[in-house]
Parts: C-alpha cells; structure tokens; sequence
C-alpha cells in the first residue's frame, strides 16, 4: 500500500479486488466507456449466466491489488474507464459472451485479463472467446481415451481366440504329421506284407481250381479214356476210303 495512509474504505477495496483476483479461474478487463447503465446491467446479467461477475473499480485502486499479486504487467491494460469480468467457471463462456455483446456494442471494448497466473493481452483475451467450451474439450479428450482402451479391449478378447486357433493348427500338424510316419515303408526297403487272406477265403480258391481242372482234363483229346473219333484216318476201323478217280 501506498505511504500516503489512504482511507479505510480504500483499503477496503484494494482488499476485495486482490481477494476475487485470487479466487478466480480467470479476470477478463474491459473499457466500458458510452455504454448506459442499462446497457452494463444487461452485460451484467449475461455474464451472470456464463458464471461471470462484472464489477467497476478505479485504476488506482486496481493497481495496488495488481502489484501485490505479482502482475504487474497487467498495470498497462489499466488505461480509461475500467470493469473487470470476474470469472468463477468457464473462462470461455465469459469471453464469448463479451465478445458477443461487444458485436453489437462496439463501446464495449476488451483490454486483456489474467488466466491463472498468466496475464493475457487484448488480442489474448479474445482469441480466448475462440477455444470450444469446456463441455466440448470434455468430450473430445473422452474420445480420443476411448479409442485407445477399445483397441486394448479388443485385443483382450482376440489373445483367447487366437490362442485356439494356435493350439488347433499345432494339433492339426502333429495329427498329419502321424499319420505320415505310420505310413511310410521302413529303412529296409521292404515293401508292407499282403494282408493275410482267411480260411474261407483260401478254401473258396481250392475248390475254384479243382473245378477248373476236372473241366481241363475231360475235354482234352490226349485223355487215355476218350473214344477215338470214327472220323480220325489213323483209326484202324474205319473203312477204306473209296478211290478217286483217275
């Protein structure tokens, strides 16, 4: 505070400006200079509704609550009549909402502000109003979290699946690769033995053979019981073949 003792009501407001500097996200100030009073108490009750509050103070009285925080470069904005947006939720929403009545109110003139710790200059504070509101931020950073852990999730589900189908194609291999073996011949060249027929099966063929030889023997001419043929010309029989002519 200055050496001069200034009055307790001076004191007093120095006080309340440092305290809600502190205690607020963010202080957006404003020139405010040809706006009417019913014109700041309608700005009022739109900044009321983004959770802002408008408040009017003297640059001197600004200044002592400034430097005793540390923000000194805020003292350069702190030029003409000054009101100061106190911001207790959504900076963004306050400075699109300023932005938005100074459109149709160019009196309403934005200086800078503070963020934080941060000072902002003019062409800072309104580029503020330009930052989607923190419901959209919100939702976008849900978003880009969300797909990362369904990635993750979706491939939790595919390590039991692909586990199978891994144990399946092993069984499969090993299954093809006994079957191989078992019918492959040995080192020794030989080739695998005829299955041996059965007792049926061997007296079946006996009994066709004997069959096929009794046949063989009663039609063949050198059989010692066949009769001789009367037609055969060695046959002592046979009468003597009449002379031919001559």
């Amino acid at each position: 505070m200055p050496t001069d003792n200034p009055r307790p009501e001076k004191v007093a407001v120095v006080d309340e400006v440092r305290e809600k500097l502190q205690n607020a996200q963010a202080a957006i100030l404003t020139e405010y200079r040809g706006l009417t009073v019913g014109q700041i108490s309608a700005l009022r009750r739109t900044l009321r509704e983004q959770g802002g509050e408008y408040r009017i103070y003297k640059n001197t009285l600004v200044r002592f609550a400034v430097r005793d925080l540390g923000l000194d470069e805020l003292e350069q904005s702190l030029v003409g009549p000054t009101a100061i947006a106190f911001v207790e939720g959504d900076a963004v929403g306050v400075a699109k909402a300023l932005r938005d009545y100074a459109r149709t109110n160019p009196n309403l003139v934005v200086k800078g502000g503070v963020l934080g710790e941060s000072v902002l200059s003019a062409a800072d504070a309104a580029a503020l109003a330009d930052i989607p509101p923190r419901e959209v931020l919100l939702a976008r950073l849900a978003g880009l979290m969300a797909a990362p852990m369904q990635q993750f999730a979706g491939l939790l589900q595919a390590l039991p699946r692909n586990m199978a189908y891994g144990l399946k194609a092993l069984i499969d291999q090993g299954g093809a690769g006994g079957a191989a073996s078992s019918e492959t011949p040995s080192d020794g060249g030989e080739t695998p033995e005829a299955e041996p027929t059965t007792v049926g099966e061997e007296a079946a063929d006996a009994a066709a053979a004997e069959g096929a030889g009794e046949t063989a023997d009663a039609g063949s001419p050198d059989s010692p019981d066949s009769p001789d043929s009367p037609d055969s010309p060695d046959s002592p029989d046979s009468p003597d073949s009449p002379d031919t002519p001559e």
